[in-house]
């Protein structure tokens, strides 16, 4: 069985919903709220006023590195310190807030010189668009002050630091309200909708939320009431206490809103159900969305595009778009250290090259850790690093065998999709042998496989071949990849992917080489006739056995 990089077994469910399975849900299957706000940004209208992007420089250790905001709810992911909150500062600074705001936002808000820090030379820069038109400008700190203040456009902007909600009795001068005698003196309830809202994401029916203020100071506290019991901040949950806090603020159509770890005290479906939230209202008010996170549940949530992965290295920063939940929390996690890390596209991927390495060199198998990627261009940009000698371990970097050649990245075998390589070969061969590694009749196979080579979609293959043989598709995808690699690919052709995985680790850094390798159908091999390997769950990580 194949273990996850983070420890522990995961065999299929009886339901399929495993491995490349829940691949397929987190960038096919996105929730209704997020495939309406999708629909409607691809329709190229709305959204009058937009940030498409700007570049930090010589700030933070920025160095010119630039964040695009493809879509309208992008999420930035990486470690501590990578420069998450130092992207959302930038881009508050580069409008004058809206009217009747009490106080514009400078870079200087955020940017500070101190005694033990001197920004000099910064400069962002960015481009907006305002109706019709682009604006292209800079803010930049030459010497002692920040210039180009004057021409921001104008543009309401929330600024929400989750991670810094405390719980209300930890808050700087809140003691003081807990005290029995104070009274209630004025309070701002949710109306229903917002109320409706604040229910559906904690996932329980309240039966009042509002903001209160009491005679013993103007400071504001959250009251709930929930079942029938009324209470207050000082004894909520922390979560209660954030989402209430954030639904309070006011997001008035086309404003930029800015939330810094999103996921602050919220459990796996509450957090779902907040992304889920954000996206009704960005479809709504053609809001702009940018969030931090380190959490693989609202990376799950968007598409993508929505994506943006900061990673550091030696050579600096760079920002790679479209990656998986996967990949990301890999970048972020203590994982078990093998000798090296395999990065693939997705999980079918995964699944084809541990078959190709077990069939080839089991001995290389357990210094492997695969690592699905998501998008082909982060393989490509993972490419650039390797090309580059930028990874800190030994790493080699795989794109699908349909994607072409890229500098620093080997391709599966086969030409195409892994899907397509995997069941043209065995339909080639007449299916001899999937029934007995599935324990299913041969007629039953033959027909189930050929039904779904008729679907236009190849990722579908899978699933539809599944269903009527009673199978998870991650058992019956490991099941033809074993066969296939063992039957269909010549010894060669299994060098030839072995061959710069062994070379990296042996070498004790990344290949730097642009590596394509061929097709490679040989001989059949006889097949063997036993029961299929207890399956994996490609969902994550994987060491090789």
């Amino acid at each position: 069985m194949l273990k996850s990089a983070q420890g522990g077994n995961h065999p299929a469910s009886a339901a399929g919903q495993t491995g490349a399975d829940r691949y397929w849900e987190a960038t096919m299957g996105l929730s209704k709220e997020m495939r309406k706000l999708q629909s409607k940004w691809e329709t190229g209208s709305g959204w009058p006023k937009r940030l498409d992007y700007i570049e930090i420089d010589r700030l933070r250790g920025w160095e010119g590195q630039r964040f695009a905001l493809g879509f309208p709810i992008m999420a930035l992911v990486g470690e501590n310190g990578a420069g998450k909150s130092t992207v959302l500062q930038c881009a508050a600074s580069v409008y004058q807030s809206k009217p009747p705001k009490p106080k514009f936002r400078w870079a200087s808000d955020f940017f500070l010189d101190t005694t033990w820090d001197t920004i000099r030379g910064a400069e962002i820069r960015y481009v907006v668009r305002d109706g019709n038109q682009q604006h292209t400008d800079v803010i930049r700190k030459r010497t002692d002050r920040w210039r180009g203040n004057p021409r921001r456009r104008v543009r309401n902007v929330e600024y929400i630091d989750l991670g810094r909600v405390q719980p209300v009795s930890a808050r700087s001068g809140y003691m003081k309200l807990a005290n029995s005698k104070a009274k209630e003196v004025s309070a701002s309830s949710f109306e229903q909708t917002r109320l409706q809202r604040f229910s559906e994401i904690m996932g329980r029916h309240y039966d009042l939320a509002k903001i209160a203020v009491t005679d013993a100071g103007g400071r504001l506290v959250p009251v709930l009431s929930l079942g029938g019991r009324t209470y207050s901040g000082f004894h909520s949950g922390a979560g209660e206490t954030t989402i209430a806090e954030l639904l309070q603020a006011d997001l008035p159509k086309y404003s930029l809103v800015l939330i810094d770890e999103i996921e602050s005290s919220l459990h796996p479906r509450a957090q779902r159900r907040l992304i889920r939230d954000l996206a009704d209202k960005c479809r709504e008010n053609e809001l702009q969305v940018v969030l931090t996170t380190h959490s693989p549940y609202v990376l799950e949530e968007l598409p993508l595009e929505a994506r943006a992965c900061i990673l550091q290295s030696s050579g600096g920063r760079q920002i790679v778009y479209g990656v998986s939940p996967d990949f990301a929390m890999t970048q972020m996690d203590e994982v078990p250290h093998y000798e090296g890390d395999v990065y693939v596209e997705d999980d079918r991927a995964a699944a084809m090259l541990v078959e190709i390495i077990t069939a080839e060199d089991a001995n290389l198998a357990p210094a492997c850790q695969i690592i699905p990627y998501g998008a082909a261009s982060v393989g490509r940009s993972l490419g650039q690093m390797v090309q580059n000698n930028r990874f800190p371990r030994p790493s080699t970097v795989f794109l699908d065998g349909d994607r072409g050649a890229a500098p620093g990245c080997a391709l599966l075998p086969g030409d195409d999709a892994p899907e397509r390589v995997v069941f043209e070969g065995l339909r080639e061969r007449a299916w001899r042998g999937l029934a007995e590694r599935t324990g299913r009749s041969y007629p039953d196979v033959v027909d189930a496989c050929n039904k779904a080579m008729t679907l236009t979609d190849h990722h579908d293959w899978v699933r539809h071949a599944a269903v009527p043989l009673i199978l998870g598709g991650n058992m019956l995808w490991q099941a033809m990849c074993a066969l296939w690699a063992t039957s269909c690919l010549s010894p060669e052709a299994r060098r030839t992917v072995t061959e710069p995985i062994r070379d990296t680790l042996v070498a004790g850094g990344p290949a730097s080489q642009e590596l394509v390798l061929p097709q490679g159908t040989g001989e059949t091999q006889a097949v063997e006739s036993e029961t299929m390997p207890e399956p994996a769950s490609p969902s994550e990580p994987q060491q090789l056995f």
